[in-house]
């Protein structure tokens, strides 16, 4: 496959991307850090990718999304799939207590993380379809007390991914959406971990096999399709109770 991936610099991101290099694929590299970005494009041609690439694109800067794109076009000949998993965060204390911070992550996290898919729907169905694999949360499946404002950017993420998929799957475009649970990254480093913890190279293998499945969700480990099941049937008096 020829993949473009938009947050493979580090954690989740960084896994998926090796995972595919090793089985040969060619990748191009987007991010915002040059350095961060060539370093990775390297790593990655020494783990077996075809070719690789570093094209700049920002996350939190729309402007770069068209130019990015097509740069990674032009460079892979034909675009047969764009992997998001770039974002920001911010515990709920964090956002409740710093209004500033909460207005980056509810607009990179959904309206730019929207924008940028919607640019890259466009690039793929015109090629005659093409599969878009993006980063959600377990935290958007359910109104949640300890994710409450992140949770809801996810919870907006997937409704509209979901609605891609059911729209345009008959055109070519298969859309995955990823709900990872708690997974050791830089992002949650300090943070007391979640039950059934991961590490992002226990979640890379899963989304590998989605793409190539063309699975419409897949959660991340297993086990949280099970316990979201079951979180989002708990009436709302069990939930006002629990510190879930």
């Amino acid at each position: 496959m020829r993949v473009a991936v938009l947050g493979a610099t580090r954690g989740m991101g960084r896994e998926v991307a090796r995972r595919l290099a090793e089985r040969g694929d060619t990748l191009v590299v987007l991010a915002r850090d040059a350095g961060a970005g060539e370093a990775m494009a390297t790593d990655l041609r020494i783990r077996g990718a075809r070719d690789t690439a570093f094209v700049p694109c920002d996350l939190a800067d729309p402007t770069t999304f068209a130019p990015a794109l097509d740069a990674a076009t032009a460079f892979l000949h034909q675009l047969d799939a764009v992997v998001v998993t770039a974002g920001l965060f911010g515990t709920q204390e964090q956002l409740e207590d710093d209004l500033d911070l909460c207005a980056r992550v509810l607009d990179v996290d959904f309206t730019k993380t929207i924008l940028f898919c919607e640019h890259a729907r466009t690039r793929l169905l015109e090629r005659g379809g093409g599969t878009l694999v993006v980063f959600s949360s377990v935290a958007g499946d359910r109104g949640r007390k300890t994710t409450g404002l992140y949770g809801a950017t996810k919870a907006g993420l997937s409704h509209y991914l979901e609605s891609l998929d059911h729209k345009f799957r008959s055109a070519g475009l298969v859309t995955i959406t990823v709900k990872p649970g708690f997974i050791r990254t830089g992002m949650t480093a300090g943070l007391k971990e979640a039950p059934f913890a991961a590490d992002a190279d226990d979640v890379a293998p899963l989304v590998v096999k989605a793409m190539d499945r063309a699975a419409p969700v897949v959660y991340t480990p297993r086990i949280w399709q099970l316990v979201m099941l079951v979180i989002r049937y708990l009436p709302r008096f069990v939930m006002r109770r629990v510190g879930f």
